[in-house]
C-alpha cells in the first residue's frame, strides 16, 4: 500500500514541498534484503530517522510495519537534510498500514507515560470523537521524534506555514514548541503536539484539540522595549548627534577613539531609537532566525530589532554565511537591525572585504556548485575602532606611526561604504563624575522618527536616504549654489571618491531631514563633510 504525507525541504529561507511517499509490502522478506530503504538525496540524519521511527511507534504502542518499506522523498533531485521528516515519515507508515484513514481505526492510541517535569495541555483530553479526525491531505508535517514518542523541535517552521498558506493547504501539525512560531502565519491552522500519539489522535478524531491561537503582532511589537539608554552614556553628545542621523536615514557609522569611551554601549542602545518593526520585518526576520536555528525557545516572533556583535575572529562563512549546507550568516541575522564590529581592525582583510558587496546590494549570494541561495542583508552596519593597538590616541611620533598602520588595515572600498565617520574623545573624570543630564533616546527617538516621516512621504518606506541612487539625490536633495560651492572644495581638498559625494548628500538630506529643511544649505552639507574627516587618516 501507499501513503503520501506532505512535508518541506529548506532552502536558504525559504521553504519548498516535499512529498513524502511510503510504499508498504507485508512480503517476507527475502535473504539480504533491507527492511526499509530510503531515496530521494537523504543525509545521515535523514537515514537514520528510520531507526527513531520504529522505537518511537514501538514505545507508543502503535503499530510497527514488519515487511519491506520503501520511503521516498520527492523531488528526488533535491537534497534533503536534518530530522524534520520524522514525524511525516511516522504518519506515511501508520497510513500505509491502515491506521489512519481507515474507516475503523483505533480511535484512542495509547499516549506514552510523560516523563518527570512534562506537561501536558488538559484541554487534550483522549475522547473518541467517531473517527472524524483532521484530513492529512490537507495538513503538511514536520517534526523530530525521540525513541519514546516524544516530538522535538526543528528549524524553518515559519517558512512551512507559509508554504501551507501558499499552498492552501488547511494547516501545519508541528511540535509543540514550534507552535507559537508556526502561528505567526495568519490564515492557516496550527497543531502544536507533544507526541506522536497526540498528531495520531488529531487524525483518528481520538483526540479534541484546538489549534494555536495566532498571536496580536501589532501588540507584541508596540510593547517591545530595549535595555540601554542613551542617557546612560556620559558625554559623547557630538557621537550621539551622529548616531541619530545613522537612525534616522540608516546610516553606516564608525566611531574611532580610545577605549571606554562607550562606543559598546551606544551601538546596542542604538535599536532603541529606530523606528519599531513593522509586521512584515518582524516575521521576515523571524524567518531568517527559524531557518538558521538561532530562535529564542518559547519565542514565536522576533519583535524587536537584532543586534549582532561577532567576534572578530569570526571566519568569512559565519559572517557572511555559507557551509556545506548554506545558512545565514551574522550580517542575515542582522536583517533589518544593525550589526556590530568592534575593534574592526581586528577582523581578517577577507572578512571585512566580503562585506562590501552586501552593504551595496542588501542581500547576500552563496554560490555551491548545487546552485545559489540568497539570503536577505539589509543591516545598518555600526563599527569601532581604537586608533592604535594599544587602545589609546597617539602622543609622539612613534605612536603616530602605529596609528597609521592600524588603521591601514581597513581598506579604501570598505570605508568609502560607511557614510559617517565620527571620533569619540575620552569622557573627562568631572563628566563622569556628573548625573546624567544628556541627550536621551526619548528625544533622539523623536527626531528620527521625524525624520522617517519626511522620508516616507518622498520616497517611500522601503527606502530610506542611505538608499537613494544618484540620480534620485539629483531630485530629491537639491541644494544651493553655496552648498554646491563649499562640496566641490571640500571633494578637491580632501580627495573623496565619487562614492563619498553621494555619501554627503544623503547624510545631508538626513540632516536636512531633522531640521524640517528641503532645501540643502552650507550647514547641512558642512556637517555631513565633517563626518568624513577619516579619508585623511585610513
Amino acid at each position: 500500500m501507499i501513503a503520501r504525507v506532505q512535508s518541506y525541504l529548506l532552502a536558504g529561507i525559504d521553504a519548498l514541498p516535499c512529498e513524502v511517499e511510503i510504499d508498504f509490502s507485508e512480503k517476507d522478506l527475502a535473504e539480504g534484503d533491507r527492511p526499509t530503504h530510503v531515496v530521494g538525496l537523504p543525509d545521515a540524519a535523514v537515514k537514520e530517522s528510520n531507526d527513531r521511527v520504529r522505537a518511537a511507534l514501538f514505545n507508543s504502542n502503535l503499530k510497527v510495519p514488519f515487511g519491506k518499506v520503501l520511503i521516498n522523498l520527492a523531488p528526488a533531485d533535491v537534497q534533503k537534510a536534518g530530522p524534520v521528516y520524522d514525524l511525516p515519515i511516522a504518519i506515511g507508515l501508520l497510513a500505509a498500514q491502515g491506521v489512519i484513514g481507515r474507516k475503523d481505526a483505533p480511535t484512542a492510541p495509547s499516549t506514552p507515560t510523560a516523563s518527570k517535569g512534562d506537561e501536558f495541555p488538559e484541554s487534550k483530553a483522549w475522547k473518541s470523537l467517531n473517527n472524524h479526525g483532521l484530513d492529512m491531505r490537507k495538513f503538511l508535517f514536520a517534526g523530530e521524534l525521540a525513541l519514546d514518542g516524544r516530538l522535538r523541535p526543528v528549524k524553518g517552521v515559519i517558512a512551512l506555514a507559509s508554504l501551507a498558506k501558499a499552498r492552501n493547504m488547511q494547516g501545519v501539525i508541528v511540535p509543540w514548541e514550534n507552535g507559537s512560531e508556526a502561528a505567526v502565519v495568519q490564515g492557516i491552522e496550527v497543531y502544536g503536539v507533544r507526541t506522536l500519539s497526540e498528531a495520531v489522535g488529531l487524525l483518528t478524531g481520538a483526540l479534541e484539540a484546538q489549534p494555536v491561537p495566532s498571536p496580536d503582532i501589532f501588540s507584541i511589537l508596540t510593547t517591545a522595549t530595549t535595555t540601554v539608554d542613551f542617557l546612560d552614556v556620559r558625554g559623547q553628545e557630538g557621537v550621539k548627534r551622529a548616531m541619530t542621523l545613522a537612525a534616522a536615514g540608516s546610516h553606516n557609522i564608525l566611531m574611532l577613539g580610545p577605549a571606554g569611551t562607550g562606543k559598546t554601549m551606544m551601538a546596542k542602545a542604538l535599536p532603541g531609537i529606530l523606528p519599531p518593526l513593522s509586521a512584515e520585518e518582524a516575521i521576515e526576520i523571524t524567518r531568517i532566525y527559524s531557518s538558521a536555528g538561532a530562535l529564542p525557545p518559547g519565542q514565536g516572533l522576533i519583535s524587536v530589532r537584532p543586534v549582532r556583535t561577532p567576534h572578530h575572529t569570526a571566519s568569512a562563512p559565519a559572517v557572511v554565511g555559507g557551509g556545506a549546507v548554506p545558512r545565514p550568516g551574522e550580517i542575515s541575522l542582522a536583517h533589518h537591525g544593525v550589526l556590530f564590529l568592534d575593534e574592526l581592525p581586528e577582523f581578517p582583510r577577507v572578512v571585512l572585504e566580503t562585506l562590501r558587496q552586501p552593504m551595496e546590494d542588501h542581500v547576500v549570494t552563496i554560490a555551491r556548485a548545487s546552485g545559489s541561495l540568497k539570503f536577505p542583508a539589509s543591516f545598518m552596519l555600526v563599527a569601532a575602532m581604537n586608533p592604535t593597538p594599544k587602545g589609546d590616541m597617539p602622543t609622539n611620533d612613534f605612536s603616530r606611526m602605529a596609528m597609521e598602520r592600524y588603521m591601514s588595515k581597513i581598506s579604501g572600498p570598505l570605508l568609502d561604504r560607511i557614510d559617517i565617520h565620527v571620533e569619540a574623545p575620552a569622557v573627562p573624570w568631572k563628566e563622569l563624575s556628573k548625573t546624567p543630564t544628556g541627550t536621551s533616546t526619548a528625544t533622539m527617538r523623536a527626531d528620527v522618527l521625524r525624520a522617517r516621516e519626511k522620508q516616507s512621504a518622498r520616497q517611500g518606506a522601503s527606502c530610506p536616504n542611505a538608499r537613494l541612487s544618484g540620480k534620485q539625490l539629483d531630485v530629491l536633495a537639491p541644494m544651493t549654489d553655496q552648498a554646491r560651492t563649499v562640496l566641490g572644495q571640500a571633494m578637491t581638498e580632501m580627495g573623496l571618491s565619487a562614492r563619498a559625494y553621494d555619501k554627503i548628500r544623503r547624510v545631508a538630506r538626513t540632516i536636512a531631514d531633522i531640521a524640517g529643511d528641503e532645501m540643502l544649505d552650507v550647514g547641512h552639507v558642512t556637517e555631513a563633510i565633517q563626518y568624513r574627516v577619516l579619508d585623511r587618516k585610513i
